[in-house]
């Protein structure tokens, strides 16, 4: 298929710029921390990016227990095939 008859979203030139578009946005919000006062309650909260890295973390933890969990709860292909030995 041509870019042409393609979703938007699936164009590889409209990926790349949400990538990019994604990545200035996160800086942003790290740089943000620059500008305004950030109060740690516990030490380590009050490092500069610390909530883009804890915020990161625990979205590979997520990703990382969603596959776990996936292969713990796979069924096979033919799970809700008729049997024959049902009738």
């Amino acid at each position: 298929m041509s870019d042409e008859q393609q979703h938007w979203l699936v164009r590889p030139q409209t990926i790349r710029l949400l990538w990019w578009l994604f990545a200035g946005v996160l800086a942003l919000t790290v740089l943000a921390q620059a500008v305004f006062y950030v109060k740690g309650y516990f030490g380590v909260d009050g490092w500069f990016g610390f909530g883009a890295v804890f915020g990161f973390g625990c979205c590979v933890l997520m990703v990382l227990f969603a596959k776990a969990l996936g292969v713990l709860l796979k069924r096979p292909e033919d799970f809700y095939a008729e049997r024959d030995d049902d009738a």
